[in-house]
């Protein structure tokens, strides 16, 4: 009896200045409590309640008013009555063995309700949940919700009126069964049945939703959201000065374009020397930036409408966020260890494609690149209506030229232009042309510079500086060239000096 004292006494003294803490906050959706009478009803609905929202604690020996701590003098009674009406749920539900605090020199007794439950309890026939303070009976809508979160039904199994084998785009399909054919037949409605991206309703086959996701024609006009809006801002916040891209189509299609929208738009820190000799690095490590646009297309909540996945990139910090919150029992505080995929048939799709290399191993990785960038980790923040997803990155030293008394430092010569999106080349370009030997660039030395762009896309960023009043062109056809705006009325000059140089001699 004396060790059983003991632990009391210190779990006691961990616990009485936190729930005084909690108290003062009032009842909320993840705190409530009640007085030593309450009935096991009662507390099997509060425990229910809380198991199918965000779990919590229940407190008791306080009466209606927080300041009436009537404590309790038989503990031990009250905890069974709390065990045995978690025992009473559909399903069972487990739960810590609850605890004793003193608060105001009274005993209460505390039970903690865990977050992430993978499961969804009923009492007695009923379904609640927390709302605010008050225990409130599940809708069918929001029950319905509920069960795609938890895993109990998927919307991605799940058949969309309207839709027929028409709406797949079979040569996609083709290809991807054919992939596999090694160990399957090679009969593509066969494959994706057997994946699940078909399914079949009274004798005939229909597309489910991840078929429409990854093999569709046109995935958006049956599930609206299922899109990544990308943008990249000038500065450190929203602003009205962006470029955006609205990426649609299939899951691997926007998996690519996300992917060169990243590859457009991300600084690289570049080293411009005489010899054109150059050393760059993105500001993030695109591969885990990549594991991340992977990840939020493999599990965000396709069954809520209106509302895509998010690629934010601002001057300091990116955001990838999605819709719904974390599935099953996955959880801000164990997001590193715990493994729960809401939409295991795209993910094993994506993996069958080669777009998900090592299955559950996403977040450990991020991490441990963004280490290795010398970058801090990245933020895991649960919103109200999804999650996302925060890389920071951090200004590097500037890499200077091989006289860099003659050159301004990189950053320098950027914050002129902060307030204007640019991409990479684009900003790789200025930093050329502020160089004290140059004062002119063509579309083939950018395209020297990043050899592994198409020249089209090196032509467009070139004309683009043009369209933003930051360079000129000069010149025609061939023997075009581009310089600063700012150097303009200089280089014509000099030309009308050469032009002049032979007739006056």
């Amino acid at each position: 009896m004396s060790e059983a004292t003991d632990v009391t006494t210190t779990q006691t003294k961990t616990h009485s200045g936190d729930i005084q803490s909690l108290l003062k906050s009032g009842r909320n959706i993840e705190l409530d409590w009640f007085n030593e009478d309450a009935s096991k009803d009662r507390i099997a609905s509060s425990i229910m309640a809380m198991a199918n929202s965000k779990g919590g604690k229940l407190l008791c020996g306080i009466g209606d008013d927080i300041s009436d701590v009537n404590g309790i003098d038989t503990p031990d009674e009250i905890i069974e009555r709390i065990i045995d009406a978690a025992l009473a749920l559909d399903p069972v539900l487990v739960i810590p063995m609850p605890q004793i605090a003193t608060i105001k020199d009274k005993k209460v007794v505390v039970a903690d309700i865990p977050a992430g439950m993978p499961h969804i309890y009923s009492y007695d026939g009923h379904y609640l949940h927390r709302q605010g303070a008050d225990n409130v009976a599940l809708k069918p809508s929001a029950l319905h919700q509920l069960m795609l979160r938890r895993g109990k039904i998927r919307f991605e199994t799940e058949v969309i009126y309207g839709t027929s084998l028409d709406d797949i785009d079979w040569e996609k399909a083709e290809a991807y069964a054919k992939k596999l054919s090694s160990s399957h037949s090679g009969d593509t409605k066969q494959v994706l049945l057997w994946r699940g991206c078909l399914a079949k309703v009274n004798d005939t086959l229909y597309p489910t939703s991840a078929g429409l996701l990854l093999f569709g024609k046109d995935p958006q006009r049956y599930i609206r959201g299922a899109e990544i809006t990308a943008v990249r801002f000038a500065g450190a916040a929203m602003s009205d000065t962006f470029t955006r891209q609205d990426i649609l189509g299939t899951l691997p299609e926007q998996i690519r374009k996300a992917e060169t929208f990243l590859v457009d738009h991300l600084r690289k820190g570049v080293q411009l020397k005489h010899t054109m000799a150059r050393k760059e690095q993105y500001e993030y490590p695109l591969e885990a930036v990549r594991e991340l646009v992977v990840n939020a297309v493999a599990h965000r909540d396709y069954s809520i409408d209106g509302d895509g996945i998010r690629l934010y990139i601002f001057r300091d910090h990116m955001e990838i966020s999605s819709a719904g919150s974390l599935p099953g029992p996955v959880t801000i505080d164990n997001i590193k260890d715990e493994r729960f995929s809401r939409n295991p048939i795209i993910v094993q799709v994506l993996s069958d494609m080669g777009y998900i290399e090592r299955l559950g191993y996403g977040v450990d990785r991020v991490i441990e690149l963004m280490k290795n960038h010398n970058l801090s980790a990245p933020e895991f923040i649960e919103t109200r209506g999804g999650f996302k997803v925060v890389l920071h990155n951090k200004t590097e030293e500037p890499i200077k030229e091989d006289k860099p008394e003659a050159e301004k430092e990189y950053t320098d010569i950027l914050s002129e232009y902060s307030d204007i999106p640019l991409n990479p080349r684009q900003e790789g370009a200025i930093v050329y042309l502020n160089r004290p030997d140059k004062s002119r660039i063509t579309n083939s030395e950018l395209q020297q510079l990043y050899p592994d762009v198409h020249a089209e896309t090196i032509r467009r960023d070139l004309a683009d500086l043009v369209t933003k009043q930051i360079c000129s062109k000069m010149g025609q056809k061939r023997g075009s060239y581009y310089v600063l705006k700012a150097n303009e009325q200089n280089e014509q000059q000099d030309n009308d000096t050469k032009t002049d140089t032979p007739a006056n001699s």
